[in-house]
């Protein structure tokens, strides 16, 4: 992909509004989207693990309207309208982090998060894991770095400094550790010999 770091979102795309039971209901800008205590759309959270079992994290470019800055999963956004999830996880990952990858379906769960006068996330949120065995190149119009680690240290580092995460990211690690530990162990256990 020749432009690595190309402007590939705007707050004008138009996201999928669903009910909570994820029935599409309509469609929305993005803006209109996260704007005061947000309207509730689909969005996914994919968790990849490289082969020493090491979890990408990425951090957020300083120019998100909602959390910039702020450590999160591997690839989180939103399919568009007219978009199938499967569509929208393979863009998304050729778009932020340049590389291709198989997702496993895991759960999805509802969430609110305000964040200050800026807005909100209120998304029905499909959460997914796979493997990452591409070099991951980041797309620095939306990811400030990028970083592996370990489940033990991800652990530690969370318990010690919370304030550092995004919001969807502490409850769908908690929720993966704990209803879900695993299938996370699956991916998180090194694939390859010391």
């Amino acid at each position: 992909m020749e432009n690595l770091n190309r402007v590939v979102s705007s707050e004008a795309e138009e996201l999928i509004l669903v009910d909570e039971d994820d029935r599409e209901q309509g469609h929305l800008s993005k803006a209109a989207c996260h704007d005061g205590a947000g309207v509730l759309h689909r969005a996914f959270s994919a968790f990849l693990f490289n082969a020493n079992g090491e979890l990408l994290m990425q951090q957020r470019a300083e120019s998100k309207r909602l959390w910039p800055g702020y450590w999160s999963n591997s690839c989180c956004s939103h399919p568009r309208r007219g978009e199938s999830m499967d569509t929208a996880t393979g863009r998304r990952l050729g778009e932020e982090l340049n590389l291709v990858a198989d997702l496993r379906f895991v759960y999805k769960f509802r969430y609110q998060a305000p964040y200050g006068e800026l807005g909100s996330e209120h998304e029905l949120c499909h959460v997914f894991l796979g493997y990452v065995d591409d070099e991951v190149r980041a797309n620095e119009e939306e990811i400030a770095a990028i970083r592996f680690v370990s489940a033990d240290a991800l652990d530690v580092e969370l318990s010690a400094y919370p304030e550092r995460f995004t919001p969807w990211f502490k409850l769908e690690w908690d929720v993966l550790s704990t209803d879900y530990a695993a299938a996370l162990e699956e991916y998180s256990c090194a694939r390859i010999s010391s």
